[in-house]
C-alpha cells in the first residue's frame, strides 16, 4: 500500500525552548563550531523547511540546542487510498468526455 510521508521542521520552536528568539543569537553559537552562515542564510533555515540539509550544519544544530535530529525534524506517514486497477470496471461520464457542439449561424 503505497504512503505519504511528510515532515515539519521545528528549528524554531526549539531555539524558543531555550530562550534564543533570533537568528543573531544563532549565528555565534555556528560560528562557534565551525559553521560560517551569513544572516540570511541562517534566517532561512530558521523560518522556513529546508529542502536539503547539510549533515554538519544538522549535527551542529543538534550540539548547540542539546537536542537529536528526531526533535528537530517531526515526521509522520500515513497509508494512501489505493489505486483502481487496470482493467477495473468504473462508471465513465461520456458526457464530460465529449465536447459540446458548436452551431454557426448565418451573419446578418
Amino acid at each position: 500500500m503505497p504512503r505519504q510521508i511528510s515532515y515539519r521542521w521545528r528549528l524554531r520552536e526549539l531555539m524558543a525552548a531555550r530562550g534564543m528568539f533570533t537568528v543573531a543569537e544563532l549565528v555565534p553559537h555556528l560560528n562557534e563550531r565551525g559553521i560560517t552562515l551569513s544572516s540570511s542564510q541562517v534566517h532561512r533555515l530558521v523560518s522556513g523547511t529546508p529542502e536539503r540539509l547539510s549533515l554538519p550544519v544538522l549535527a551542529t544544530l543538534c550540539d548547540i540546542l542539546d537536542c537529536t535530529p528526531a526533535d528537530l525534524i517531526a515526521t509522520s506517514a500515513q497509508n494512501l487510498p489505493a489505486r483502481r486497477a487496470a482493467g477495473e470496471e468504473a462508471p465513465i461520464n461520456l458526457a464530460a468526455r465529449r465536447p459540446t457542439r458548436v452551431r454557426l449561424t448565418p451573419e446578418g
